[in-house]
């Protein structure tokens, strides 16, 4: 099962904004637009206005903004900018920025409207700003108004000083009001930074054109210090191309409680809670796709066996929390709780565990996630999952991982192990929306990404992407 991604991959993926790598190549022409003007600040604060008792600045790509007296109001000390383009009133959007304070305090933001802006505001929301700098993302719905032009404010005032606030890739984007049909294609997936960094190797282009130019889907877990940039700034990048974001949901506590290969997770129920909130949170109104928590459900009854040991009943729980937040704080994504694969667990020992853990806030379940098993074999186990399922929450949408299955599952007198980097597998069909049988196929596991510290993978941690790994995939062979 694929680990925690290595910090250099997180330090990635938090620093780019949403005009800065992800975004190099132009936007379609069905790209959801950018409703500021300058949110990234590159040598100019224009067209933001310092209004009441601030001063602006542009400081080395950041919005400077000092707050110059103390007010007690706090719209006496703001900065302000239009909007490119009126609101549609009725749509969802999404207002998304980076800040930080020298003095730690409560300001608002808001989105409202020039015409009328205290008494007609579609977003009026607190921010609370500390000293360390991180992404806030915020969902609204536009008001209803007769004149629509618009504004977006930080209201610095009533902090009981003069701070002063550094914000950064700012962006107010409209959530798609029809789903987009096509996945999208991240160029921060592993093997796609590998293969553009080494775009002049015969590896490096066979494993951009087999892997890393198809819709990979993006793990996320406590590797990232800041999981709503992480997770806004994958989104959002989506958004922008007008595709759909795949995401993967795997800091549940005691994870990977069977193998251990990627143990770890948040420390506790209360922790992971605030964990899947933000997550969550991060996607809001935004269309997605999301797995959760890969081995989960499968693997609870293993924590038993922990020093010291745990309830398997926690998971559930912490499970079943995780579906109510993601349906009430995500609710354009369509979540897949995983249920395994089809031999580790039947159907029968699965189906009442899923029901447990909240399939019925879901759209459905994975299955074969990081694993080898034949797509038939897969449909087959799915179908069984679902003929249960059918007399209690009712039959699911389901989705199977592909990735690794060319050639199926790997045989030896070893079966225990047969999951972790065997030799001689082979890639699955791509990425694809089916009209029967699973809804789709996924690539959810990274095609080249290690399982551990085992088969062919060697001394690769799991979770970090090897070259040697992907080539294997792409011939068949190992």
């Amino acid at each position: 099962m694929l680990s925690a991604r290595r910090a250099a991959l997180a330090a990635t993926l938090t620093a780019v904004t949403l005009t800065g790598g992800v975004l190099a190549a132009p936007a379609p022409a069905s790209a959801a637009a950018q409703l500021i003007a300058n949110g990234t600040f590159a040598g100019t604060t224009a067209p933001w206005a310092a209004l009441g008792q601030t001063t602006v600045t542009a400081e080395s790509g950041l919005m400077r903004v000092q707050v110059r007296q103390n007010v007690a109001n706090p719209w006496d000390a703001m900065v302000a900018s239009p909007t490119t383009a009126a609101l549609n009133p009725g749509r969802s959007y999404t207002l998304s920025f980076d800040a930080y304070s020298t003095t730690a305090f409560t300001a608002k933001a808001t989105v409202q409207y020039t015409a009328t802006p205290s008494s007609n505001q579609s977003l009026a929301t607190d921010v609370p700003l500390t000293a360390a700098s991180r992404r806030y993302s915020f969902p609204f719905t536009a008001a209803q108004a007769g004149a629509t032009a618009a504004e977006v404010t930080f209201q610095l005032g009533g902090s009981g000083g003069t701070p002063v606030v550094r914000f950064d890739n700012v962006s107010l984007m409209e959530t798609q009001t029809t789903r987009p049909a096509s996945l999208y294609v991240s160029p921060l997936s592993n093997p796609a930074r590998w293969a553009s960094e080494h775009p002049d190797t015969d590896d490096g282009q066979a494993i951009m054109n087999a892997i890393g130019s198809k819709p990979i889907f993006e793990w996320f877990g406590g590797w990232f210090p800041d999981i709503t940039k992480a997770v806004d700034t994958y989104v959002g990048a989506a958004q922008a191309a007008d595709k759909l974001p795949m995401l993967v949901a795997y800091n549940i506590p005691n994870r990977d409680a069977c193998a251990g290969h990627s143990a770890g997770g948040a420390g506790d129920a209360a922790g992971y809670h605030a964990w899947i909130t933000d997550f969550a949170k991060a996607i809001g109104n935004r269309h997605a796709i999301v797995v959760l928590e890969p081995d989960a459900v499968a693997a609870a009854p293993c924590v038993a066996d922990l020093s010291p040991p745990r309830n398997p009943d926690d998971q559930y729980r912490m499970l079943l929390d995780a579906t109510q937040v993601l349906r009430a704080q995500a609710p354009n994504a369509w979540v897949y709780l995983d249920a395994a694969n089809a031999t580790w667990r039947t159907p029968s020992f699965m189906a009442p565990l899923l029901v447990k853990s909240g399939i019925a806030n879901t759209r459905g379940f994975s299955v074969n996630v990081s694993n080898y098993f034949t797509t038939a074999n897969s449909e087959q186990y799915a179908g069984a999952l679902n003929g249960l399922l059918s007399g209690t929450v009712g039959a699911k949408k389901y989705v199977i991982d592909t990735s690794r299955n060319g050639n199926g599952p790997y045989t030896d007198d070893t079966p225990g192990d047969n999951w972790c980097n065997p030799p001689g597998r082979k890639l699955g069909t791509p990425p694809v929306r089916q009209t029967s049988g699973a809804e789709y196929l996924f690539w959810v596991k990274v095609p080249g990404d290690s399982d551990g510290e085992c088969g062919i993978g060697g001394s690769i941690p799991a979770g970090q992407f090897s070259p040697d790994l992907a080539m294997a995939l792409i011939n068949g062979t190992s």
